[in-house]
Order: C-alpha cells, then structure tokens, then sequence
C-alpha cells in the first residue's frame, strides 16, 4: 500500500472524512474515489443545465439589452483608462 499526502486538511476535516468512511463501511480511498465521482457528475450536469437549458430571456429582449450595453459603455467616465 502507497501512502499519499493530502495538505491543508485540519483536523476536524480528517476525522469527518474517517467517520464517514467508517459509516460507509468504505475505505478511505475508495470513499474519496466515490466523492471526486459524484462531484465531476454533479459539475457535468450544473454545467450541461446551465449551458443547454432554457432561454430565460427572449432573443428580442437579448438583443435590446446587448445594444442599450453597448450605448452605456459609450458613456463619458465608464471606461476611463489614465494617459500614459
């Protein structure tokens, strides 16, 4: 068995992580393999809702909010970069 370092856990991080494995009837490994799985599906899946989900605006209203942006950045003082 190889010994792997984890740095900045405190202790009471430690012993949650310990108690859960024991809870879990699970290795400390394979409970850590568990969790970086259930987590990489739950970011997958955030990211897919997020990005392929419903429009909440409609392309009219994008379209008019873009173009009054853009008019607002034109406005004296929004973008004032210091002469050099």
């Amino acid at each position: 068995m190889e010994v792997k370092t984890i740095k900045g856990i405190d202790e009471g991080t430690w012993m949650e992580f310990k108690m859960l494995a024991v809870k879990k009837r699970l290795t400390m490994g394979k409970l850590l393999r568990v969790m970086i799985e259930k987590y990489s599906k739950d970011s997958n899946e955030f990211w897919d809702s997020i990005l392929n989900g419903d429009k909440i605006l409609t392309d009219k209203d994008a379209k008019a909010i873009h173009k009054y942006s853009r008019e607002l950045r034109k406005e004296r003082g929004f973008r004032d970069v210091p002469n050099i």
